[in-house]
């Protein structure tokens, strides 16, 4: 496959789950699907992983790494083949960020009421061998909203996949550009002969 086709590809991928990431950030604002204060949410939303590192980050990349694979475009060329690799290290970026504050929101857990009307987060302090992750029953802990801490492990579990998936094709595409850029793009004859 030549890269240009290759990083229409990619770039065609990006693009879905960069809105996927923007989607799953702006539900985790809404714990069990309910409008809460704003100190009643969990505090590491607030660095939107999803929004900035996983969809705007990636989106930005995506169309460059786009019109560099559109072939008679006019970035299908070794100087678009670099942008699109230097942007594709921008949006890497943007999805290891997104990974990373995922990580820590699966660790930390949710904020919620354990029934004394005071929101905390009853999770932070448990180690690995008895993370809240892997006992569900400790999910009934909080008691407000109502199944926040299912709510924040299933987003933050698809911030973390997307990211992961993004940084890799992101990073698939640094070489892909590499490749474009010291080899230059697939053009088929007609365009060869227009150029000529």
């Amino acid at each position: 496959m030549c890269t240009g086709k290759c990083a229409k590809c990619t770039a065609d991928l990006l693009l879905p789950f960069g809105l996927i990431a923007i989607i799953g950030n702006i539900l985790l604002f809404f714990p069990n699907g309910e409008v809460w204060r704003t100190e009643e949410i969990t505090e590491i939303i607030w660095f939107f992983p999803g929004v900035i590192g996983g969809g705007l980050l990636v989106f930005l990349p995506a169309v460059v790494i786009r019109a560099a694979g559109v072939e008679g475009s006019c970035c299908a060329n070794r100087c678009g083949m670099l942008l699109a690799m230097l942007m594709s290290v921008l949006g890497a970026a943007g999805s290891v960020y997104c990974m990373i504050i995922s990580v820590i929101g699966l660790q930390d857990g949710p904020l919620c009421d354990t029934g004394d009307g005071v929101f905390i987060y009853p999770f932070i302090n448990t180690t690995a061998e008895e993370s809240y992750l892997f006992n569900q029953t400790w999910w009934r802990v909080c008691e407000r909203p109502r199944n926040v801490a299912l709510w924040n492990v299933v987003l933050f579990s698809v911030l973390l996949s997307v990211g992961t998936l993004e940084a890799l094709l992101l990073l698939a595409q640094v070489v892909n550009g590499l490749i474009g850029c010291l080899c230059g793009t697939c053009m088929n004859k007609n365009q060869q002969t227009q150029m000529a």
